[in-house]
């Protein structure tokens, strides 16, 4: 197994829709390895085949340690509900969005065997599947965001908003008695 380059936002590859596996061989089962232990690296919770320049129509994903699914060729046979998180992408580093995505999705795909398998998902499962499969397609989280932001400038800007809550509870506290300031 190998770590393999992650494609950044900006190449044109990152566009493309990718073509389908025509068959499930070594050659696929090895690069969908080199894909988890690329994830893995970047703790990242899922890859796609075009984000190591592949363009071919699987990804892999792990929404929970351990739990490794490997998809290829899926398709999205339901989806419903709604649900508005946080996501990231190994693709786009420094930046993460608010992105509405279904609640619940079924999904087939082949498996690293070439057998069919159906899924169902729910929840972060599902926002992590629909993601990956957006690769698929060339689209990134970015394009549906209705919010996007650096996540160590909106950490710091929470940090100073906790100080400054903390200061002003301290005071009050002092102020009424509650604690007395030390000298």
């Amino acid at each position: 197994m190998a770590i393999r380059n992650i494609i950044l936002e900006g190449d044109p590859m990152l566009r493309k829709k990718s073509k389908p596996v025509r068959q499930v061989n070594d050659h696929i089962r090895e690069t969908m390895q080199d894909m988890v232990e690329t994830m893995r690296q970047h703790e990242g919770v899922g890859l796609a085949a075009p984000q190591v320049g592949v363009m071919r129509r699987m990804f892999v994903a792990e929404p929970v340690p351990d739990e490794v699914y490997y998809m290829i060729n899926p398709e999205i046979l339901e989806q419903d509900g709604s649900q508005t998180g946080e996501e990231g992408c190994l693709s786009v580093p420094d930046l993460e969005g608010v992105v509405e995505r279904p609640q619940h999705i079924k999904i087939r795909a082949l498996d690293l065997d070439g057998n069919e398998q159906s899924y169902d998902f729910e929840d972060f499962h599902a926002r992590v599947m629909c993601h990956e499969y957006d690769h698929l397609d060339g689209v990134l989280y970015i394009d549906k965001a209705t919010e996007t932001y650096d996540p160590q400038e909106r950490y710091e800007e929470l940090q100073k908003e906790y100080e400054e809550k903390n200061k002003e509870l301290r005071k009050k506290l002092e102020e009424d008695g509650a604690i007395s300031v030390e000298e």
